[in-house]
């Protein structure tokens, strides 16, 4: 195991703890905001480049997703490795560098390679960051700590098609790429003058390279399989192949993981309680929450017709209700109340799904019957449950491997919501010409996961509590 000392000096300030917290937030927030972003730009990007099949396109948007779940993982041992606040500032240049190359791509190719390289340093970027925030909070703190990085990254989810809108309306889709360049050199600027220095690695050998690519793309090829199996078809000799081949380079980073002195995967974690449940949660509640986020701007435009932006202000919406919730599930101390506390969570999510379900959202627009208390209820939910199980995680986390605990946390619950994305995009083909059937029949299932969610979730972490 990795040792660490932590160098001469005085322990980081108030200023420095509360300024690495807003820088990550910061980074957490562009990185989160392009995944959802690009969605709004679709159109006026398939006009740029009409040459290009459609199928082939949808690779701008689900190419970062899948280079960002692959990575998520292997970057937070790099991090461990490496430095943190290094590679964190590293990872914010590239994503500079990645957003202008999408900003200025003269052709489809350049753009999906771009979209590929900015999910990649997205990656690096938000395990370690979040990784830095929890070196320099105290442990009593790491709970309101994930709360406001965890409303971050909500809030931008939400607000992606807003933001996206407003830019491709006042200028044209390269400038929803244009604007990460300014925010992330900011960024880096604070960082430079705020994020205090690595601390000093004893061991600083590379995690096993082998292992690493191992497992980057196996969860690559899982996770792409997953997302593109509706759309391929599930027997389709691509898939299948992604599937295969992703699932067996996995089982080649876990049996190296388990014999090599520096594993890609620190498998030690996972013989943690604690850890192992925080991680089995946030991928069963992943599916279902991927699934929601992306069925509300669909169900306002299919169902209802709003506009963008009209869409973007019923989705706030849920957003607000998720930064307060998250806010006050940070509070919750210890274990027992945060057992307590992410149930009511799912229980509230629950709720808001099986409302949804139901004729109360028909074809006629509801928003302040329907929309708004479901909004309320779900995002609510959301922020709860996701505060929980991150600080689970990484109350479960030794400090020297923050960062890979939270990449493999976050993984998970990505790869939950690739899960979450296909059984919306399977529903969707099991219901022809019937939206409105399978929006009610799409909330009722996930309504179902989010009950296995919440029955891990009141699982008890520690064998004293049960």
């Amino acid at each position: 195991m990795t040792e660490v000392s932590v160098r001469p000096g005085t322990p980081p300030t108030a200023r420095a703890a509360t300024g690495t917290l807003l820088i990550a937030c910061g980074a957490g927030f562009i990185a989160f905001l392009d995944l959802s972003v690009v969605n709004i730009a679709f159109p006026a990007i398939a006009r740029t480049y009409p040459e290009t099949a459609a199928s082939t396109l949808t690779w701008v948007v689900s190419g970062y997703a899948v280079a960002y779940a692959a990575l998520l993982t292997p970057a937070g041992r790099l991090a461990d490795a490496l430095g943190r606040r290094r590679v964190f500032l590293l990872a914010l240049a590239g994503f500079a560098l990645t957003s202008l190359l999408c900003a200025l791509a003269p052709t489809a190719g350049w753009l999906i390679a771009g979209r590929l390289a900015q999910g990649a340093t997205g990656a690096l970027m938000v395990p370690t960051g979040l990784g830095l925030v929890l070196a320099v909070t105290a442990r009593e703190k790491i709970g309101a700590a994930i709360a406001a990085w965890s409303a971050a990254g909500g809030f931008a989810a939400v607000v992606g098609p807003a933001v996206g809108g407003a830019l491709i309306e006042v200028f044209d889709w390269r400038a929803v790429f244009f604007i990460n360049v300014p925010v992330a050199l900011g960024l880096i600027l604070a960082g430079l003058r705020i994020i205090v220095p690595d601390t000093a690695i004893a061991d600083r050998a590379l995690p096993d390279p082998i292992g690493t690519a191992a497992v980057a793309l196996g969860l690559g090829g899982v996770v792409a399989g997953v997302t593109e199996g509706t759309r391929w078809g599930w027997t389709a000799p691509a898939t299948l192949a992604c599937l295969v081949v992703g699932v067996v380079l996995l089982g080649i980073a876990m049996i190296r993981a388990r014999a090599h002195r520096n594993p890609a995967i620190a498998v030690d974690l996972w013989r943690s309680r604690p850890y192992a449940l925080a991680n089995a949660g946030s991928f069963v509640f992943g599916a279902a929450m991927f699934a929601w986020l992306l069925a509300g701007p669909l169900f306002l435009d299919a169902i209802w017709g709003y506009s963008v932006l009209a869409a973007a202000g019923a989705l706030t919406v849920g957003a607000v209700s998720s930064m307060v919730t998250a806010t006050l599930a940070g509070r919750a101390t210890t274990e027992r109340a945060r057992r307590a506390v992410g149930v009511l969570g799912a229980a509230l999510f629950v709720a808001a799904l099986a409302w949804m379900s139901t004729d109360a959202f028909g074809p006629e627009p509801a928003l302040w019957t329907a929309w708004v208390p479901a909004g309320l209820l779900g995002g609510g939910g959301v922020g709860i449950v996701v505060t929980v199980l991150g600080t689970a995680a990484a109350n479960a986390t030794p400090p020297h491997q923050f960062a890979a605990g939270i990449g493999m946390n976050l993984t998970a619950r990505q790869v939950g919501g690739a899960l979450g994305v296909a059984i919306l995009a399977a529903i969707f083909a099991g219901h022809p010409g019937e939206p409105l059937a399978a929006f009610h029949t799409l909330f009722a299932v996930c309504a179902g996961i989010t009950v296995l969610a919440a029955l891990v979730l009141a699982v008890p972490a520690s064998k004293e509590n049960r």
